[in-house]
């Protein structure tokens, strides 16, 4: 990376016109110059806060302005960005506060409510003010400051973000948690710088697109969606609202939207319960999905309902920043079900154990190489150590390769069943449960089995939730078009599976269902 460019939020701002539209929301429009001018608000107002290079800032927000430019603030102090979900469990912020040691937190003024219990000793910045709140009374706050305050500080007694280096800590970006404790991943100026260099080469980005944002940007997949427009100058529409798919789609046509991201409960949701075949987006050009794996018989759906429209297929963890392969639209059909090759400036290959790479049809674990990869977790020298070995990444997924290096998913090691002595992967039965189109989502957990060891144990969301005789048909479904070792050895339907901030689903809460 460039001397220049050593400080990300300088990599992703600098050279636009001060009068371009960088966000486009349902109040109004921001400029990359207003972008620029809250961001080093901020900067100033840390510096006379005391922080120092270093210092760990709390961020958590739903999408705004407000969030936007606290984050390019922070990354321009030179200091550490916590982005947390604003819907975030009291016990899960205590234990951030206290790992991070974090001392200052910028917040939504209805998550700071919320957690005012746990927020004493901090200094607080919130969208708006909270002093006419009957609860103000029980603030414990060292100081507090609004948004609108924030932007028009002008003193400074203090400069930040003079010397930062490309190794530098960017943000910690706590897992989803979808496979055990979430835990602070280490992303680095150059990471991001990275891995957002090597996302627009993959999609063609340009200053004309305009994507239509759903993903929070805490999530590392809706930051990359941040990062990637910012620093090609183009534009994010963000709307709230996916609970109401048909009001989104709305949106998407009047804005023109060029570009849309989702992962797979967002597609599920478009394909079956929504008017997305009736609609016409003449200037989308291009669809993108992560953030978990999408069955290929909805991938096939939505390439017929959108015809024109270029699909990326791509698969990453947080302990790469973001991406790390993607499978080209032309490669759709003839390698479905893949996740493609490694991203420009990722080396991405399949190792067996003994650590060479597998033949084409064989096993192994993908093992990814790159100026993307984390520089481990915070403060846990254990598990980096297995994760993060020689600069390689070590994901913990297992895959399998064609004859043409194509990779294939085909589960998380914890995700495979052993049935009667054969190795079943859960992607594998939620794919076949997919295909019964009266299912709208579907959850597959390894259960015991006297006589198998193991069996699959599915969780469902019917299409249409008061179809009286969906039980029946699925039992139906499962006996005439599933292998014995597929069929679930018990199934429960639910009104929704449990999922995340960002829509990933989380199976380690189907136990407790």
């Amino acid at each position: 990376m460039a001397r220049e460019h050593s400080n990300v939020a300088d990599f992703l701002l600098e050279g636009k016109p001060d009068g371009r539209i960088a966000l486009r929301l349902l109040s109004g429009e921001v400029s990359y110059g207003e972008l620029r001018q809250a961001a080093a608000a901020f900067v100033r107002y840390f510096g006379d806060l005391g922080c120092r290079k270093g210092d760990r800032i709390v961020l958590a927000a739903e999408n705004s302005p407000f969030w936007v430019g606290a984050y390019l603030g922070i990354l321009k102090a030179g200091l550490i960005c916590v982005p947390l979900p604003p819907s975030i469990a009291p016990e899960d912020l205590r234990d951030v506060l206290t790992v991070t040691e974090s001392r200052v937190a910028v917040m939504q003024d209805r998550v700071a409510i919320n957690h005012a219990a746990l927020l004493h000793g901090v200094h607080l910045i919130t969208d708006q003010s909270m002093h006419d709140r009957e609860v103000a009374g029980l603030w414990g706050f060292l100081s507090e400051a609004t948004f609108s305050q924030i932007r028009s500080y002008s003193t400074s007694g203090k400069s930040l973000g003079q010397d930062v280096h490309p190794d530098d800590i960017a943000a910690l970006m706590f897992t989803s948690g979808s496979t055990g404790k979430p835990r602070g991943v280490m992303i680095s100026h150059r990471n991001i710088a990275a891995n957002t260099k090597s996302i627009i080469e993959c999609l063609g980005l340009t200053e004309s697109d305009r994507i239509m944002t759903v993903l929070p940007f805490h999530y590392c997949f809706g930051a990359s969606l941040l990062h990637t427009h910012l620093k090609v100058g183009a534009s994010l529409v963000i709307d709230a609202r996916f609970m109401y798919p048909e009001t989104v789609l709305q949106r998407m046509e009047e804005m023109e939207c060029t570009g849309f991201a989702g992962v797979p409960s967002h597609f599920q949701i478009l394909l079956r319960n929504s008017g997305l075949g009736k609609r016409a987006f003449p200037r989308l050009r291009y669809v993108q999905q992560a953030g978990g794996h999408l069955a290929p018989v909805f991938i096939q759906e939505l390439k017929r309902r959108l015809p024109g429209t270029q699909i990326f297929v791509m698969y990453g963890q947080t302990e790469a920043t973001a991406r790390l392969s993607y499978l080209p639209p032309e490669c759709l059909e003839a390698k479905l079900g893949s996740v493609g090759k490694g991203i420009p400036g990722v080396s991405l290959r399949v190792a067996s154990e003994a650590g060479s790479d597998v033949n084409p049809g064989e096993i192994g674990e993908i093992v990814a190489e790159g100026e993307n990869i984390a520089r481990g977790y915070w403060r846990d020298p254990e598990e980096t150590a297995k994760t993060f070995r020689n600069g390689r990444l070590y994901t913990g997924d297992l895959a399998t390769v064609d004859q043409d290096g194509f990779i294939y998913v085909i589960e998380r090691v914890k995700q495979i069943l052993k049935c009667g002595g054969k190795r079943v992967s859960c992607r594998q039965v939620e794919n076949r449960i997919l295909e019964f189109e009266c299912a709208l989502e579907a959850a597959v957990v390894p259960t015991p089995d006297d006589v198998l060891g193991e069996a699959a144990k599915a969780f469902l969301v019917a299409r249409m939730p008061d179809c009286p005789a969906f039980e029946d048909c699925f039992r139906a479904f499962c006996k005439q078009h599933m292998p014995p070792q597929f069929v679930p050895k018990e199934f429960v339907v639910l009104s929704e599976l449990p999922k995340n901030a960002s829509g990933k689903v989380l199976k380690q809460k189907l136990g407790t269902v």
